[in-house]
């Protein structure tokens, strides 16, 4: 009995170490796909795209829920990942991180810039709702008439902007955001940010003015 054992630990041992190497060959093996899905997608490969999506939005999808906490944000959010992911494939470096790692370190940063941008229209609609509560407390003079006529008319006038245009301003004067930051923030060159910050404000100046 004692051999038997002996030897049953050897063919245990073995079986495991083989799991291990095929376990450890699947892996390998994924990673060499997604590397070559990644360079694909570089090359403008569509098949590849859905593939790579198909591989790793549940995954990406799941952070993104846990991020945000809603659902219908975060399937919103994972169209704009993977949309990031279609236009800056090129920029995907195998030596720094895996396509996966590289793909959630991308959707975490869209999370949490939504989170921001939906905590700053929470503030304003706060800002705004504090206000009219004010106004509704005590008589209307002519000022506070003017007051409350401009910040209708800035949020209409906002309203208008194309949507590339709005978020720039209001990451710049709701958040404080300096043009730097925002390029950051929207993976998006600094001379981009600065044309759309300057053509909304040229075109909130003339929809005020008028």
């Amino acid at each position: 009995m004692p051999g038997g054992s002996q030897e049953s630990g050897r063919s245990s041992a073995g079986w495991s170490g083989v799991a291990r190497g095929g376990f450890s060959r699947s892996m390998e093996s994924n990673a060499l796909e997604d590397n070559y899905l990644m360079g694909r997608v570089a090359a403008g490969d569509r098949d590849a795209f859905a593939r790579l999506f198909d591989h790793h939005s549940p995954v990406v999808l799941g952070l993104l829920v846990r991020i945000l906490g809603r659902r219908s944000e975060a399937e919103e959010v994972l169209q704009e990942v993977f949309l990031q992911v279609w236009r800056q494939a090129e920029r995907y470096e195998p030596g720094r991180s895996s396509p996966r790692g590289w793909i959630l370190v991308l959707a975490r940063s869209r999370a949490l810039d939504h989170l921001r941008s939906r905590e700053a229209r929470q503030r304003r609609e706060s800002v705004l709702s504090a206000a009219d509560a004010a106004r509704s407390e005590r008589p209307v003079g002519t000022e506070g008439l003017e007051a409350s006529e401009r910040r209708e008319q800035v949020s209409s006038a906002l309203d208008l902007l194309p949507p590339d245009q709005r978020r720039c301003i209001e990451l710049a004067y709701f958040e404080g955001l300096t043009q730097t930051q925002i390029a950051s923030r929207l993976a998006a060159p600094l001379g981009t940010v600065k044309s759309r910050i300057n053509l909304g404000m040229s075109k909130l100046r003339q929809a005020l003015s008028t």
